[in-house]
């Protein structure tokens, strides 16, 4: 008889957003005609920059003649891509990251899944509450929790609450923990970490054989230059951390798929047998033997971010994208709801009005307003009363949404 993974059995009836797409379908069956605007999944909706669309029609024309063709790539992505982010993401910022530590693939989503191959089932796992849903459920799928709780909390991870009343800053551990999930700018709540804060974490993994697994997705959209864009802008951050970028928020690639994964030479863990193991030598194990890289078209298209035209015209999105979300802060505020995030982040998260559920104001939105978000709730207990809105969609979109909500929810 066939066996399964019975892991997938532990997960909640459903992944955030598919059943966000669940429920606007439904509502657009019966209201063919609704505006809709949506302002829930982080996906961007402006067009490539022009210098990575060229870089990638010459890619195609590379790939046209037999002297410039290329077949199967590095599975840890070409040397003068690589390079690249070396010298102008983290050695452009004092950090001592070398381009051989840098792993190239399609996606940051995957990567934070993927990483869990290296570990073992028998680790302690910390995690945000809210927090974004791919850390957990890829843990309830690989097996390292148990059952989930009416509060939606799965036995076997420490949950670190990040509300208003601690600035949306987790608390370190009282308690050894293995596995250290941190996201800053933070999605969902937009919040920031300090040098200091990320110190004293990097100082706790230090201290207790810990690794944190730093997801840096929302870097580009830091402003205020006395915050990390890195964990290894810390020091002894090289010894603890990995960390996740992605080229999909910053230069608009979420249906180009880039990214890539620092793992440093140095960060070293010991196995059962008490031989010391350098992650780096299982992560590119694991990539040579599961993955085939991401494609010369879309490196190329990568690359490109990092040419003078391509900085300007990322740098461009970016702001775009941030104007959208001091609107958004702006008009939810003026109508008296209580908002945080959106500075650093292209993310506003929202204090539930008039004591409504996550999910009943997300009903209502839509209802009412013809707007889709997305519902604190999903993103873990500490989320409920809370609510997500992008900054991820063009300006007269926005500002149609936010006339439509204030309407409605004024305080």
């Amino acid at each position: 008889m066939v066996t399964i993974n019975e892991n997938y059995l532990k997960l909640k009836a459903g992944y955030l957003f598919p059943e966000i797409a669940r429920r606007v379908r439904v509502f657009t069956e019966s209201n063919p005609d609704a505006p809709i605007i949506k302002l829930g999944i982080g996906d961007v909706t402006e067009p490539l920059p022009e210098a990575c669309r060229t870089a990638m029609i010459k890619a195609v024309e590379d790939m046209g003649d037999r002297a410039t063709f290329k077949g199967y790539g590095p599975e840890q992505g070409y040397a003068w891509l690589r390079e690249k982010i070396a010298s102008q993401d983290f050695q452009a910022r004092g950090c001592e990251i070398d381009a051989s530590e840098i792993f190239v693939s399609d996606g940051g989503k995957c990567d934070t899944g993927n990483i869990l191959d290296i570990f073992g089932k028998g680790n302690t796992i910390a995690v945000t509450d809210p927090v974004y849903p791919v850390y957990v459920d890829t843990n309830v799928m690989a097996g390292h929790t148990g059952p989930v709780n009416d509060k939606g909390e799965y036995e076997g991870l420490f949950y670190l609450p990040i509300t208003a009343e601690n600035n949306f800053t987790a608390k370190i551990p009282d308690r050894p923990v293995d596995l250290i999930y941190l996201c800053f700018p933070n999605n969902p709540t937009g919040a920031t970490a300090s040098k200091a804060d990320l110190k004293a974490w990097v100082d706790y993994a230090r201290a207790n054989g810990s690794v944190i697994l730093f997801d840096a997705a929302y870097e580009a959209f830091i402003t205020d230059p006395e915050l990390p864009h890195s964990i290894y802008e810390i020091e002894g951050a090289r010894e603890c951390a990995i960390e996740f970028r992605s080229f999909s928020k910053n230069a608009g690639f979420t249906g180009t798929r880039c990214a890539y994964t620092v793992v440093p030479k140095s960060l070293k863990v010991t196995a059962s047998d008490g031989a010391e193991v350098t992650l780096h030598q299982l992560w590119n194990r694991r990539q040579s033997t599961k993955f085939n890289g991401v494609s010369y078209l879309v490196q190329r298209g990568a690359e490109a971010v990092y040419s003078p035209e391509g900085q300007s015209q990322v740098q461009g999105l970016i702001k775009f994208y941030l104007e959208n979300a001091q609107i958004i802060r702006q008009k939810l505020s003026d109508a008296g709801l209580t908002v945080y995030g959106g500075v650093h982040a292209p993310y506003i998260w929202v204090k539930t009005p008039q004591g409504l559920s996550s999910w009943d104001f997300f009903d209502k939105l839509l209802n009412l307003c013809y707007v889709v978000g997305t519902p604190g709730s999903g993103f873990g207990a500490a989320g409920e009363g809370y609510f997500r809105i992008s900054a991820f969609n063009s300006r007269e979109n926005v500002e149609e949404a936010m006339s439509r909500i204030t309407d409605n929810f004024k305080v």
